[in-house]
């Protein structure tokens, strides 16, 4: 028998249900999630808990997560499987997955117990947790990129990030320049984990991160908006994004399946937003539109 204090849950995940799993294993009490992906391999999430926690109720309820899913119309390409983690030093097993990582030109995005490499890349420091966005996924990476090169020739004096998660985005806007980020998001953990990584890159003063859903916030425009969601929430959103974006500014669309994109850049379109560039990592797409002078007469109010 194991002396192992840990289970490790391991379920192989598409990209579609990643962020709904990663999301209920956290309120099934984890401690630490991961998703790891391989070469012509589904992806794996793994998942750390507690030996409090039964094996065996931990697996049945993730099977029974997953089966409702897949009566859903959603892919699961496998079942869950539990095991004793055979270093009893979980956090070690978990923070090996996150190393730092260099995005584009000039941004290299790092866990706080590393220290980073004397460089000459702007470095973001981001505590992974329970709120999404560490640098690790696709759909982040794909807003830093469209971030990086927006912002490389100057910056606006506001922008808003809606479902800001770990505030990565927000944090790495103020540190390119950009004067003042309202950060929004609906979730507690997230709205605490933003606030605690503003505070580890010195950008308290710019980020002010505020507790909201993303349908519900009353703010004034500004010339930048980044909304790193699924396309679901943008096809949702669509016309409201002409509210928050002041005439002529630029709006960056995250979380979105590659197969995704057309759809969500024609819905946009319809509410009076033109795309510029978009970027693709590992199967997701990140979308950079610019907002006509004009909103389209259903969007006024």
């Amino acid at each position: 028998m194991s002396s192992s204090r840990y289970w490790e849950l391991r379920v192989p995940v598409s990209p579609a249900l990643a962020e709904g799993l990663t999301n209920f294993v956290w309120e099934l009490g984890a401690l630490g999630v991961v998703e790891e992906e391989e070469p012509d391999k589904p992806s794996r999430l793994r998942a750390f808990f507690p030996k409090t926690e039964f094996a065996a109720a931990l697996e049945e309820r993730v099977r029974a997560y997953l089966d409702g899913v897949r009566a859903l119309g959603f892919e699961t390409p496998g079942g869950p499987s539990v095991v004793a983690l055979a270093d009893e030093d979980w956090a070690e097993a978990w923070r090996a997955h996150f190393r730092p990582v260099a995005v584009g030109r000039s941004l290299l995005v790092v866990p706080p117990w590393e220290r980073p490499p004397r460089t000459a890349r702007l470095v973001v420091t981001i505590e992974p947790g329970r709120a999404f966005g560490t640098g690790q996924h696709g759909s982040t990476v794909g807003c830093l990129l469209r971030l990086e090169a927006l912002l490389q020739n100057g910056a606006p004096a506001e922008a808003i990030d809606l479902g800001t998660g770990s505030g990565i985005l927000a944090i790495t806007a103020a540190r390119l320049g950009v004067g003042s980020v309202l950060a929004v998001d609906e979730d507690p953990d997230a709205v605490a984990a933003a606030i605690a990584n503003a505070a580890r890159n010195g950008v308290c003063d710019r980020v002010r991160c505020v507790l909201s859903a993303a349908s519900c916030l009353d703010a004034p425009a500004a010339p930048l908006v980044v909304a790193n969601l699924l396309a679901a929430a943008h096809l949702r959103l669509g016309g409201r994004y002409g509210r928050w974006v002041t005439g002529g500014g630029t709006l960056i669309l995250g979380g979105i399946l590659d197969a995704e994109a057309p759809v969500v850049a024609g819905a946009l379109g319809a509410h009076g937003f033109i795309e510029r560039a978009r970027a693709s990592v590992e199967g997701w797409t990140s979308l950079e539109l610019q907002r006509g002078p004009r909103a389209p007469l259903h969007d006024r109010a």
